[in-house]
């Protein structure tokens, strides 16, 4: 099965003050390697962006006023997850927002099931720590310099990063699980075809030099 790492933005805190997501990314990924699909949407809220959010993010009303609304990205977002795991940085917040917009336009929820949340893993590997992804980033030496504002692209990278990093698994960068497994044969017997000939001559002095040699080193 496929894994799919899912952040989003939003207006604010909380979806039931009628805050709204502004931005959703996911990067697929298969045994942790990217795929190269993504998703990546910024959406308009239909309503003001607080400072506090604007300073978060860097998405204004007014450069959001032209983007798809929710209800137009839905289907899209939707098929793009379906029955794979879902990776999300304290889940509970995005799942709250992403499940209320979809519950507005009569759209089946995420299922809980597939979703992973990072967070819970950081936690029980570092309790009594902070586990907020930059914290994670910091720890895990993963470099945070583009980073000037949250974008939810970024951090779907970031974050599969971190969790690889709390598996304790390797960095994935092959492919492992292609279909050729066979040992490749090389079946050209051209190579080292070169022969030397030797001249009698040459084998004389060898083994002359051979008996001097020993008769030396014997004792």
């Amino acid at each position: 099965m496929n894994e799919v790492f899912l952040d989003t933005e939003t207006t604010g805190l909380s979806f039931k003050d009628g805050h709204k997501i502004v931005e959703i990314a996911c990067v697929e990924t298969r045994d942790l390697i990217p795929t190269g699909n993504i998703f990546h949407r910024l959406i308009n809220p239909k309503r003001s962006v607080p400072d506090e959010a604007f300073n978060v993010h860097g998405f204004s009303e007014k450069f959001l006023s032209d983007k798809d609304s929710f209800d137009q990205v839905a289907d899209e977002f939707l098929n793009f997850i379906k029955g794979k795991n879902i990776i999300i940085h304290n889940a509970p917040f995005d799942l709250s927002f992403l499940n209320g917009e979809l519950k507005l336009i009569k759209k089946d929820e995420i299922d809980k099931t597939l979703v992973i949340d990072s967070l819970e893993i950081a936690r029980n590997k570092f309790p009594g720590t902070s586990n907020s992804l930059d914290s994670l980033c910091k720890k895990f030496n993963i470099d945070l310099s583009k980073r000037t504002k949250h974008n939810a692209l970024l951090d779907c990278e970031l974050l599969r990063e971190v969790y690889i990093n709390l598996l304790d698994v390797k960095e994935p960068k092959f492919n492992l699980t292609a279909k050729n497994t066979q040992p490749t044969i090389i079946n050209n017997k051209n190579y080292n075809k070169d022969i030397l000939e030797i001249s009698e001559e040459e084998i004389k002095l060898n083994k002359d030099f051979i008996k001097k040699e020993l008769k030396k080193n014997f004792y």
